[in-house]
């Protein structure tokens, strides 16, 4: 029961923002063009901020168990590269393939998988968890930009100098590095003994924090303002696979293929973080990414909450078998 009431809660303010947003369009508050507007607000500089501080708070790189980290980034690629034949069959529309395909593999790790694995393996847990961020979230963002890109409507074949264009360009990835590079140099600080840190340039990091708590909220009400009920009907075939894939086939072949096959060598704590990789729902960011890269934003909308909604289940459900196991 707890496991259920925390999986609620986890999801539960994603799904209450979103109808804040709808309401909020609907009352005339939030237009198409505002939205639209906002969209690459949150891609362009309040994620960027975000993902840079996630990064930056991760204190040691040089602790990460890679057999650990190389399972995390792994099991995403394996799981893109099996989504690409099954959207083909799911649907015929290239602008919803490319969604789709991120839908599978792209989970809400920064924003809900890292509480999430605190909850079930405490201080441990999110210490694991922030660690494999340092792969995941670079991994997850850079198959994004090949999934989106792939499938472009009008590009008859995809060019790879494009695709990698893109990735360098991707302003989530930029951020991701930057906050490597500057947790490198933090490194070398504290190995010649230099007490100056990112922290002592208050102004700086005090906007830093402004800008990544806005992130969140603010896609949450531009998703909400996009969201159209009516729309469910011309893609239910799409949402009801983008949300099975993601809430039922993904945790089973993720968080199965590291029980049954690498069980003795991952502990409770690398579990926790697994659970938040493979069983939470679509990410919300899938959304302004989608839209700027020309696919079917109307649908990463419609999986990252009808997802969300399947995840309460499938965290619910796969807490409570690792718990049975014995591994929490």
């Amino acid at each position: 029961m707890d496991s259920f009431l925390f999986a609620l809660n986890a999801v539960a303010p994603i799904v209450l923002m979103v109808a804040i947003g709808y309401l909020l369009k609907k009352f005339g508050f939030m237009s198409a063009e505002f939205s639209r507007a906002a969209n690459k607000l949150v891609f362009r500089l309040f994620l960027p901020a975000m993902l840079f501080l996630n990064v930056y708070k991760i204190e040691d790189l040089g602790n990460m168990d890679f057999g650990f980290m190389l399972y995390g980034a792994g099991g995403l690629v394996v799981v893109f590269l099996l989504a690409i034949p099954a959207v083909l069959l799911a649907t015929k529309r290239p602008e919803r393939r490319g969604v789709l395909v991120q839908a599978a593999f792209r989970s809400n790790y920064a924003l809900i998988g890292l509480p999430l694995a605190e909850s079930l393996f405490g201080k441990e847990g999110i210490a694991v968890a922030t660690l494999l961020s340092a792969a995941v979230i670079p991994m997850l963002n850079i198959l994004a930009v090949i999934s989106l890109s792939i499938f472009k409507e009008g590009a008859d074949k995809p060019s790879v100098k494009k695709i990698l264009l893109g990735i360098v360009k991707n302003p989530l990835i930029g951020s991701i590095v930057l906050g490597v590079v500057a947790v490198g140099i933090r490194a070398v600080f504290v190995r010649y003994g230099i007490a100056f840190r990112l922290t002592d340039i208050k102004p700086v990091y005090t906007v830093l924090g402004y800008l990544s708590n806005i992130a969140t909220p603010l896609a949450l009400l531009v998703l909400g303002a996009q969201f159209e009920f009516s729309a469910v009907k011309s893609m239910w075939r799409e949402i009801l696979f983008g949300t099975l894939t993601r809430t039922v086939a993904v945790p089973i072949l993720g968080l199965g293929i590291a029980y049954f096959v690498f069980g003795s060598h991952f502990g409770g704590a690398h579990f926790a973080a697994f659970v938040s990789v493979f069983a939470t729902p679509v990410a919300v960011s899938s959304v302004p990414m989608a839209q700027e890269m020309g696919s079917d934003a109307a649908l990463a909308g419609q999986l990252v909450v009808w997802t969300a909604l399947g995840s309460t289940v499938s965290i619910f459900l796969a807490s409570f078998l690792l718990r049975i196991a014995g591994v929490f």
